[in-house]
């Protein structure tokens, strides 16, 4: 799948190879510190190679698991990972996290990471449900996730905490 970006240039969506565990590791570690909505922060993570294959490997052999990526110029500019329930009951659902660099924010990257899972979960059958979560305070990211059908199922409070400070979660959801 192919986006146009602003500069009139395109980047691509693809899902993740083996051989994407260090760059998705230098993205990982990129974004760190350029939102404050997402569950980690600068210097919390600390993935080795191996590690990243060993879940990159997962994703790609597991039939309820997708991670992509959003690339340009060689380098990853966003992400969606998405994991599907490890039992029986639950497998038919799961949670999916979506992030892009700040300096492509703007350019519809989320939009179409998330359109992307959503394509793969009909056209695979086994997904009817997914799910996220999103600090109550990110406006933004709501408004998208609502545009795309995901309706406000709950919340969790004190989910977050972020520089002494809590922030609940909005539970949110679509029915395939």
């Amino acid at each position: 799948m192919k986006i146009e970006l602003l500069n009139g240039k395109y980047a691509t969506v693809r899902e993740v190879v083996k051989d994407d565990a260090e760059k998705v590791i230098e993205y990982l570690q990129s974004i760190s510190s350029e939102s404050e909505y997402l569950t980690f922060g600068e210097g919390e993570l600390s993935l080795s190679k191996e590690t990243e294959k060993s879940i990159i490997r997962e994703h790609i052999t597991v039939n309820n698991k997708l991670m992509i990526v959003a690339e340009y110029e060689d380098q990853i500019i966003g992400n969606l990972n998405f994991c599907g329930g490890s039992r029986l009951r639950i497998e038919h659902t799961g949670e999916f996290g979506v992030s892009v660099k700040k300096e492509f924010w703007n350019n519809g990257i989320a939009e179409n990471l998330i359109d992307y899972l959503i394509g793969w979960a009909k056209d695979h059958g086994i997904i009817t449900k997914i799910n996220l979560r999103v600090r109550e305070d990110n406006d933004r990211a709501m408004r998208l996730y609502a545009r795309k059908g995901f309706v406000e199922e709950g919340r969790v409070t004190r989910d977050f905490y972020v520089d002494g400070k809590f922030y609940s979660s909005i539970l949110m959801g679509l029915e395939l």
